[in-house]
């Protein structure tokens, strides 16, 4: 058994009686300021190694503040995140997707954050728009996610065309030009039918707000986003995209190396598949160009991913101060050089870096011109309603009148809950 430690406290000058009692209170951790507690930090997808260098720097920097990073898998994030709240267990910074901010800011779990005047105007206005509800900023932009053409430079020669398509005329008119010159060889565009991205881009870029101003009501049978979709679905009914998902995209790399396919609406993350998958013969016949829009360049998504800390963290002050030091434009530089993630401060694109690359001219042209999806917590569900509603168009399993109406029922049954919170104001603009 061990033995008792008993002190004679009364008979200690009272210097040292409080020397002890504050040494016995540090033995038992009782320390208010929290000195030892490292930060906790959420990564999605493939950013670990680059953020363990970054948190290197950044502990260096700051040699009282420990940092444990822990990465998680895009797949589970989502759920994960709002398990974690559920359980009153989130970390004190977390990565959250741009269309995720809206929900967490609804469940109360981010801290709304503040920005100099000056960084303010560094970001691109549309990346910080989507991380920002009712003129709150909710995290702040890491990198940016937003799609637009790559197309085999090559290819078009051919057909007869010396530069990419800036409006949707001209891009049909080459996609009709490929499919008719090639008797079915080439497949003129891809466009896989699990992705809800480029019907909405077509609708955003056509002036459609997919749902109305308070986020209570489904707007997908207004005028701008019926002439929208019927764009989207004639590429399949013409076709000029092939009626595939995601599954079947196996050979996507393997075919746009061999001429097989003209035009792929993707990320910058192909920048690197591209370099990496296609011989170096073919560096010189692919490129990219700015979204084509209904009567020049249109606009793209703003995605990507933000920093944000928690609501619930007991280091705020820490908390900030890294995400502060990841969102530097040194520290997005090496994010780029590590994880190709696009910055999203104009800043960083002066670097040599990423202005001397061919294909990173047409991102930085495209981003001055990007549109954030609603922001509505609601906004992951009704996403994957219209995936389901523009697949069964595009395989004439609904006519597109049937299939707007069903995707504006659906939303608006999604949208119930939000329209009880908010009763007012949405009410004032309920459809008939």
């Amino acid at each position: 058994m061990a033995q008792r430690l008993t002190i004679p406290l009364l008979r200690l000058w009272p210097g040292r009686l409080v020397a002890v009692l504050m040494g016995i209170l540090g033995l038992l951790g009782c320390s208010s300021e929290h000195q030892d507690t490292p930060l906790s930090f959420w990564v999605l997808g493939g950013e670990g190694s680059a953020v363990r260098l970054l948190v290197e720097a950044f502990e260096q920097e700051n040699p009282d503040v420990r940092v444990i990073v822990q990465q998680i898998p895009w797949s589970a994030a989502h759920e994960k995140l709002l398990t974690a709240y559920a359980g009153d267990a989130m970390p004190d910074v977390f990565e959250i997707g741009n269309t995720w901010v809206s929900e967490f800011e609804a469940l109360g779990a981010v801290e709304s954050l503040t920005l100099s005047a000056r960084e303010k105007e560094d970001f691109f206005s549309g990346i910080l728009d989507s991380s920002t509800v009712q003129g709150r900023l909710m995290a702040k932009p890491w990198y940016i996610d937003t799609r637009l053409l790559f197309y085999r430079r090559d290819l078009l020669s051919r057909a007869g065309f010396d530069a990419p398509p800036t409006t949707w005329s001209e891009w049909v008119l080459m996609m009709e030009t490929l499919r008719d010159r090639d008797a079915g060889l080439i497949k003129a565009l891809i466009a896989p039918l699990g992705e809800w991205q480029l019907p909405v881009i077509l609708g955003l870029q056509s002036g459609a707000t997919l749902l109305d101003a308070e986020g209570c009501f489904g707007r997908f049978q207004s005028a701008s986003f019926r002439v929208a979709f019927h764009v989207y679905i004639e590429l399949y009914d013409k076709g000029l995209a092939p009626l595939m998902g995601d599954a079947q995209m196996t050979s996507l790399y393997q075919d746009f190396a061999a001429g097989r396919i003209a035009f792929y609406v993707t990320g910058p993350w192909n920048i690197g598949e591209f370099h990496r998958r296609l011989p170096p013969s073919l560096e010189s016949l692919w490129a990219t160009a700015v979204m084509p829009g209904p009567t020049g360049p249109g606009a793209s998504l703003a995605g990507g991913s933000s920093l944000a800390v928690s609501a619930s963290s007991r280091q705020k002050d820490k908390a900030l101060a890294l995400v502060e030091f990841m969102t530097r434009p040194k520290s997005l530089l090496t994010l780029y050089q590590m994880t190709g993630d696009l910055p999203p401060k104009r800043s960083v694109w002066s670097d040599p870096i990423l202005s001397a690359s061919p294909p990173l001219e047409a991102f930085r042209r495209q981003l001055d011109h990007v549109i954030a999806t609603p922001k509505v917590p609601e906004w992951e569900q009704i996403a994957s309603k219209i995936i389901l509603y523009a697949e069964r168009s595009a395989r004439h399993e609904m006519t597109e009148e049937a299939a707007l109406l069903a995707l504006d029922h659906d939303v608006n049954r999604l949208l119930s809950k939000r329209r009880w919170l908010l009763s007012g104001p949405c009410h004032q603009g309920a459809v008939p």
